[in-house]
């Protein structure tokens, strides 16, 4: 045996898995097939937002939040319907997610170090009924320091052991294949690829200098989903979603390429609600990309007033934040892959955001004096940027110069200027009162009654036209491709199972790779910042579960 076990994939969900096997004194071979400045994968880049419920951070902003709770919004979200097949472990995943986000979850990270920034955010906010999809209240919680400050406690634990002989750690190794015998798994094999400089997310040369094969007594995989690979997503997208983009951003680097997904399922594992995916509707194309169609998305505060190509404003609950696949499901109905927001100066100040620990400085930096100049100096740096130097964003002075500028950028000339002009004096009649038939305005005042909001996250309401409250800024809006909600079913041990329900012996998953858990433990629709919790989770509960098998 070259180890006990193999985990294919250096992500959150593989550091973490390895971290808690070699706790537990077995050694692990990790391997990547990328560049090891690529340590960490996706979730370096991420905002570092997690769910957690009934945080001591919520009960100081005033939230009461409680597990049962938590729990109606889950099932609201995910509309599990395949409870007898595809969704059987998934369910079983999301409602262990919710006890351990409601538990130790937080315990367990504030003792390696990860700390919390005190306004929780509030996403995915629905706009239904109180049973339908999303968050009741606000469970985002953004971790000091973002992205990097999530991968850096599994990853100092990972290199301690690596230092100390129990993990070995090898980059630009690209499985190929999984090795049986007597039915078990029982190894991996593939391609040595050449040395790499590419930094971290840029796309690495894929020359094959060498091969390989090792054995062990287990195999994780963790490789992630099939974000990076848009002739994937679009095999697999649904019907109910409309037709597949013709054009997206990429939201995460190509080599979240899905190709492990296959090799596992060649080995015997099985594949479950491939249908059932995660994009991004508010994508802005980034100026200066890391990787391919390097895409970023926006996280609007409510305000903005979104319009389809042809400058129709979205039906309820179509609003920034509100539902992210319902909002795709809408535009992809138009005919067209893009939209619009219209927002003024003022709307961009107070409630523009990034996602991405490179477009957060200030809290990726750990800068409390960054982040009170936010709050303080306008419009953040990272998104003047974009206004600046961003191929989707339009400035203007005047409405009609604003939509002259729309068709000019699209070369489509669909937009009508008395519709639109039509369209914002309706909405700017209603914020006379305190109180309006317009729901989004409804929902933006609604949103100002929680503090944490009203700080940093919503703008006073104000009449768009009103030139006191400008200049008018327009934003194309693209699709971004990013998460995988499906993938390989797991029991609650990780273990990956087979097409009659059976493990398959010597092979997990964790992470993405098992749609998050179970083969999709967010049915249908995710509540936000409960990615990086999949990984968390999934990868310490295969972990352990591999080391106690072993005895």
């Amino acid at each position: 045996m070259d180890a006990d076990v193999i985990v294919i994939g250096a992500g959150l969900a593989g550091l973490v898995a390895a971290a808690e096997i070699a706790d537990a004194g077995r050694r692990v071979l990790l391997l990547d097939q990328e560049p090891e400045a690529s340590f960490g994968g996706q979730a370096w880049w991420s905002f570092g937002g997690l769910f957690l419920v009934d945080s001591p951070e919520q009960r100081r902003m005033g939230i009461r939040d409680s597990k049962e709770l938590a729990l109606q919004d889950w099932f609201g979200s995910a509309g599990f319907d395949r409870e007898d097949d595809e969704d059987r472990w998934g369910r079983k995943w999301a409602e262990a997610y919710i006890d351990f986000a409601a538990g130790e979850k937080r315990s367990w990270l504030r003792a390696m170090g990860i700390r919390f920034f005190p306004v929780v955010g509030w996403a995915e906010r629905g706009g239904y009924l109180a049973d339908g999809h999303g968050n009741s209240v606000p469970r985002f919680h953004v971790v000091w320091g973002t992205g990097p400050a999530v991968v850096a406690p599994f990853e100092q634990r990972v290199r301690e052991h690596m230092r100390q002989g129990r993990v070995v750690y090898r980059p630009r190794h690209r499985v190929d294949q999984l090795l049986t015998a007597r039915g078990a798994v029982c190894g991996a094999s593939g391609s040595v690829l050449a040395p790499s400089d590419a930094a971290r997310g840029e796309a690495s040369t894929r020359e094959v200098i060498d091969s390989f094969e090792y054995r062990a007594q287990a195999v994780l995989v963790s490789s992630g989903g099939i974000g990076g690979n848009h002739e994937l997503i679009r095999a697999n997208w649904p019907e109910r979603l409309g037709p597949a983009p013709r054009r997206m951003l990429s939201g995460v680097p190509a080599h979240v390429d899905g190709r492990m997904l296959g090799i596992a399922e060649e080995a015997g594992g099985r594949i479950v609600n491939r249908d059932r995916m995660w994009h991004y509707t508010e994508g802005i194309k980034n100026w200066n990309p890391v990787w391919p169609s390097h895409g970023i998305r926006i996280l609007p505060g409510p305000s903005s007033i979104w319009l389809d190509a042809k400058g129709r404003r979205f039906d309820a609950p179509n609003f920034p934040g509100f539902d992210t696949l319902g909002t795709l499901e809408a535009i992809m109905r138009t005919g067209y892959d893009y939209s619009w927001f219209i927002l003024t100066q003022k709307i961009i100040q107070k409630e523009f955001a990034l996602s991405g620990s490179e477009q957060n400085p200030d809290l990726t930096g750990k800068s409390i004096r960054q982040v009170l100049g936010r709050a303080l100096s306008g419009v953040p740096g990272p998104v003047k940027a974009f206004m600046d130097k961003g191929e989707d964003f339009i400035v203007a002075g005047t409405l009609a110069e604003l939509v002259e500028g729309m068709n000019r950028l699209t070369g489509e000339n669909l937009l009508s200027l008395p519709h639109i002009e039509r369209q914002l004096l309706a909405r700017d009649r209603e914020i006379d009162n305190a109180f309006a038939k317009d729901l989004q305005i409804t929902a933006m005042r609604g949103a100002r009654n929680y503090r944490g909001d009203r700080w940093i996250r919503a703008a006073k309401p104000h009449k768009l036209l009103d030139p006191n409250n400008g200049p008018l800024i327009a934003v194309r809006l693209n699709i971004v491709s990013r998460k995988t909600l499906g993938g390989l079913q797991t029991d609650l041990a990780g273990r990956v199972l087979d097409a009659a329900g059976s493990p398959v012996p010597g092979l997990y998953a964790a992470g993405e790779a098992s749609g998050f858990g179970g083969g999709g433990m967010h049915g249908y629709r995710a509540l936000e910042g409960t990615f990086l919790g999949g990984c968390l989770f999934t990868g310490r509960t295969a972990g352990r579960a591999i080391a106690a098998d072993m005895g």
